[in-house]
């Protein structure tokens, strides 16, 4: 098959690299920054740039992009794509984006599914991409048609093929709720957390809580304040939650309070073991 991908960053770049170490498959590539382009041709991680002229010679196309410039490209090129053709954006969120390109795929006659890799690194560029980033991940899908079985399970097994270990088929608007808790607040709570005074002090006293709480911390504010503004309604509740429980801690800390605190301390130990059971 011919697959385009459209931006060659982290999760792009790692795309065209799993598709040439795992599959037979011609991989035209695309990005703003010609540059990259040519660094791509030059190291076999694709093998045309994707243009105007072969855009529709392709089985798939991978929107590796943000989600804007995913809705602003498809707009652009969709009568150019063949309606054979099977889109597939690697958003972080997903209302937004499928609201726009499922209208535009029943419009121009091409398939399109919503898609978010479950992978990353807290490096972005293509000089940081690895052809063996998605195994083991999981790889969401958020279907115009959820019941089209037949188009689920090949594409099932295209993203298999790349190293994904697991398919997770879900809709648009139960994507962006639980993403905003497995991911978004994640990155706030990191984002805000080093910005304590001690932060600057902490060699010597840290070690894999830390780590462990700090990995998310340094982000592309770009990108994740688009993804935030665009899941605004369940990222804001999720803060809440989170902010009303931090502050049963503190009064229990204030009040001296230690009977609440050992309650509120067993709660949060004993959700831990259940929801990882």
């Amino acid at each position: 098959m011919v697959i385009g991908i459209v931006g060659l960053g982290l999760i792009g770049g790692s795309l065209c690299k799993a598709i040439k170490q795992n599959t037979a498959h011609t991989v035209y590539g695309f990005d703003l920054d010609d540059n990259i382009n040519s660094y791509a041709l030059l190291d076999g991680g694709i093998d045309k740039k994707l243009c105007d002229s072969n855009i529709g010679e392709c089985d798939y196309i991978l929107l590796s992009i943000y989600p804007k410039a995913t809705v602003a490209f498809l707009k652009e090129k969709a009568e150019l794509i063949g309606k054979s053709t099977t889109v597939i954006d690697c958003g972080g969120i997903k209302r937004s984006i499928c609201e726009n390109c499922f209208e535009l795929a029943n419009e121009y006659g091409f398939s399109f599914i919503g898609g978010h890799p479950m992978a990353g690194l807290h490096f972005s560029g293509y000089k940081y991409a690895k052809d063996d980033l998605f195994c083991g991940a999981s790889m969401i899908l958020t279907p115009q048609n959820t019941d089209d079985i037949a188009q689920l399970q090949k594409v099932s097994a295209f993203i298999k093929s790349l190293g994904f270990s697991s398919v997770t088929v879900t809709t648009p608007d139960e994507h962006d709720k639980i993403i905003a808790f497995t991911s978004q607040l994640a990155h706030v709570v990191s984002n805000a957390y080093v910005k304590s005074p001690q932060a600057k002090i902490h060699k010597g006293f840290s070690a894999g809580s830390y780590k462990d709480l700090t990995r998310v911390a340094r982000l592309n504010e770009n990108m994740w304040a688009e993804l935030f503004m665009e899941n605004k309604d369940n990222l804001l509740f999720e803060i809440d939650h989170i902010i009303n429980a931090l502050s049963q801690y503190k009064e229990a800390l204030k009040n001296e309070d230690t009977a609440s605190l050992k309650l509120l301390l067993k709660e949060g130990s004993d959700r831990k073991a259940m929801i990882d059971n």
